[in-house]
């Protein structure tokens, strides 16, 4: 390797570095705000804070390491180019393309580690992040209920006066509302003096144990005039127990939380196995679907289009042989064949639309592990001509482009992903229309960046007004 190889390189390197750890850090800031309910004053030893957070870091590397690489590259290629050594190099016939060679070869080798760390350390760490969280739950159940205050645990809001013993699970003073689905009005309290919470490692389930307590529950009359007088049902009791489900321990309220915590967990070979069984599974249910349609009105699709087409069914014609009562019962009977049949259809085609949308998520995930390597070189090739033409580095302008540049392929991404999954369109452009729409000003970029063309020619936009003002100002005189 020759020695301005080996400079630039190193120069890139430090910057990249630099920029990598430092956007990391906010992100991670950025991940622990999102988890913060999770995290702060559950008791939780500094080593499990520590191992939680290294299980949520690989997701975010996707998002780092683009803009890493972008902003690296503006700043690199802006330092080189503000202090002249473009110039250098330049007068010494050494091309902006021989400049990039051995950047070139680094963001290929760093696409490729892309593209393994996203296929295999990436779904890995998200099986041991979600299971983590599971775990802590079941290491310290009562890292859910807080003292002196109601948490929403499931479908119960729990209060405790005190928690006691090594994990937190002995407690004393509690008091439970339940929810309940009804709407009229009615609340279930349950008081106890203690309670104990117990956990299984095999099991989802927590069982909270209260002791001495009573139980209280609203009874709603059906006659209104005697709401009035709020009757209620109370029962005492010595030992009552409470079956709570893990899972509702360690909600985030994202979105499809419980679509993307699988597809993120698997590589290609395992995305595809799961895509074929999904799509085979997905062709069934349409199948099975028009055959129940079938059995219920004794007809297929084809056959009512080509009686609508020579027949059209005219009321007076097919019921002209019965009398009006009976006409009128036939309709209503119709009527009803026909409104349910809708909301079978209705029902079926939101099903089909849900496991759709399953297989979508699903592609998406397989397309994501290399839109991820691809945006590596995409943005070195957008950064590295963009420095060349701005000469601007430090931290300044650089970081206005690298900001502006990433925010809009970051929501072209995301807004294609969102229409993927509802599919609006494809999964595969998708995920790949960020990249189709800013390849041609990566090109663009390279191609004026190495015909030393300013990003913006404004020669070619002042020119024809000034021309058109002396041909004014020529024909005043």
């Amino acid at each position: 390797m020759k020695i301005l190889d080996k400079y630039i390189l190193k120069t890139f390197l430090t910057t990249f570095a630099s920029v990598f750890v430092i956007l990391f850090f906010i992100f991670i800031l950025q991940t622990v705000w999102l988890f913060i309910s999770e995290l702060a004053g559950k008791d939780l030893d500094i080593f499990l804070v520590v191992k939680f957070l290294v299980f949520a870091m690989p997701r975010i590397v996707p998002l780092v390491l683009p803009l890493s690489v972008l902003l690296a590259s503006i700043m690199t290629f802006g330092n080189l180019a503000e202090n002249y050594e473009f110039a250098a190099m330049k007068s010494a016939g050494i091309s902006l393309q021989r400049a990039m060679r051995s950047l070139s070869a680094f963001i290929i080798i760093l696409s490729f580690a892309a593209f393994f760390f996203a296929n295999n350390v990436i779904p890995y760490a998200e099986y041991k992040f979600i299971n983590f969280r599971k775990d802590i739950a079941q290491m310290k159940p009562a890292m859910a209920i807080a003292e002196g205050q109601f948490s929403d645990v499931g479908t119960y809001n729990i209060k405790v006066d005190k928690k006691s013993g090594e994990n937190g699970n002995f407690l004393t003073g509690v008091t439970i509302h339940k929810k309940t689905t009804n709407f009229d009005g009615s609340k279930n309290v349950i008081k106890a003096k203690t309670g104990e919470l117990i956990s299984n490692d095999k099991s989802n389930i927590l069982k909270l144990i209260l002791n001495d307590g009573y139980y209280y529950e609203d009874i709603v009359p059906k006659k209104y005039e005697e709401r009035n007088k709020l009757p209620f049902a109370k029962s005492s009791f010595k030992k009552y127990i409470i079956n709570l489900d893990l899972s509702k321990l360690n909600t985030t309220g994202e979105e499809d939380y419980d679509i993307s915590n699988t597809n993120t967990m698997l590589n290609i070979n395992e995305l595809r196995y799961t895509l074929d069984s999904l799509t085979k599974s997905h062709k069934k249910d349409i199948v099975s679907f028009a055959d129940n349609i079938y059995q219920r009105t004794g007809i297929n699709s084809s056959v009512i289009k080509d009686t609508a087409k020579k027949n059209p069914p005219i009321k007076s014609q097919l019921l002209k042989d019965y009398t009006p009562e009976l006409q009128s019962t036939i309709l209503k009977v119709a009527s009803g064949n026909i409104n349910s049949s809708n909301f079978a259809i209705d029902g079926s085609k939101l099903e089909l639309d849900y496991k759709q949308k399953i297989i979508n998520t699903h592609w998406i995930a397989l397309y994501e592990k290399f839109v991820i390597a691809y945006a590596c070189l995409l943005m070195f090739f957008i950064g590295a001509p963009l420095g060349a033409i701005i000469r601007k580095g430090g931290l300044g302008l650089p970081i206005v482009f690298a900001v502006l540049i990433f925010i809009i392929y970051h929501f072209i991404n995301t807004f294609g992903k969102k229409v993927a999954q509802e599919s609006g369109i494809t999964p595969f452009l998708g995920c790949w229309m960020s990249s189709f729409i800013l390849t041609p000003f990566a090109l663009l970029l390279t191609y004026r960046a190495t015909n030393d063309i300013g990003l913006i020619n404004m020669d070619g936009i002042l020119l024809p007004i000034q021309k058109l003002f002396r041909k004014k100002a020529k024909e005043k005189k």
